[in-house]
């Protein structure tokens, strides 16, 4: 029993220390954009929280699975790939971890009104509406690309990342594109700006749980019958036939 805790208590601090990094340079990046009069813009902030999670996949993926998202690992324990008595202290890591990366970025750059929040632009409904699909969408690659084997070995953090740079440049003008309780927790906390803050919890857990649950259905699906003797192919090559779990 120690030694199962001692590995899952290194496996949070890994969640914590990716998450950290995740909030500390995506939403530095928004405060660098407003310091800055909008140099990086809005393509510049979606590349910024792309590309942290791309290289945190790889930094971190192989000691903890790289959630640094409360929303994912409630989202792989719903569909009973993670286990139950290891998620609470997941979300309690990915959490302190934000709360960090906020607190080191009013301590460096005082930012005032502007601490990389989330707040909606539209209204409630919509909001929530935008930040489910978006999360939807990034759980669906997510389930796909880290738990099926019959994807290519390797560009997992790659695709994940390129699907948080979709997300940010579709809904970043409208919600934030937070799709990650964690990140809002931290500059809200930080900054005593809870506006709406609920739809930033509700919304992700809710559409990432419905794209792992839908992805569960549609794992077994295998190669349709070729019309010749072909190979069935998809955009990626020949389609497996085998359905493997």
């Amino acid at each position: 029993m120690p030694e199962r805790v001692g590995h899952l208590g290194r496996r949070a601090a890994a969640e914590a220390l990716g998450t950290y990094f995740l909030v500390l340079i995506g939403t530095g990046a928004i405060i660098a954009d407003d310091r800055s009069g909008g140099a990086l813009g809005m393509v510049g902030i979606a590349l910024a929280f792309g590309l942290v999670i791309l290289t945190m996949v790889y930094a971190i993926g192989h000691l903890s699975g790289a959630h640094i998202n409360p929303a994912i690992t409630i989202g792989f324990w719903s569909i009973g790939r993670f286990p139950g008595r290891d998620a609470a202290l997941y979300v309690v890591a990915q959490c302190a971890g934000a709360v960090a990366a906020s607190l080191t970025l009013g301590a460096l750059l005082s930012p005032g009104a502007v601490w990389g929040q989330t707040v909606p632009s539209i209204g409630t409904g919509a909001a929530f509406a935008i930040e489910f699909l978006l999360s939807f969408v990034f759980m669906f690659v997510i389930v796909s690309v880290a738990t099926d084997p019959r994807v290519t070995a390797g560009f997992a953090g790659l695709a994940i990342g390129l699907i948080v740079v979709c997300d940010g440049l579709a809904g970043g003008a409208f919600t934030g594109a937070s799709m990650n309780p964690a990140r809002s927790l931290g500059p809200a906390l930080a900054g005593s700006i809870w506006t709406a803050h609920w739809l930033y919890w509700l919304a992700p857990i809710a559409g990432m749980a419905a794209a792992a649950r839908i992805y569960e259905v549609l794992r077994p699906a295998a190669a349709p019958r070729p019309v010749s003797r072909r190979e069935a192919l998809g955009v990626g090559g020949p389609i497996d036939g085998g359905a493997r779990d």
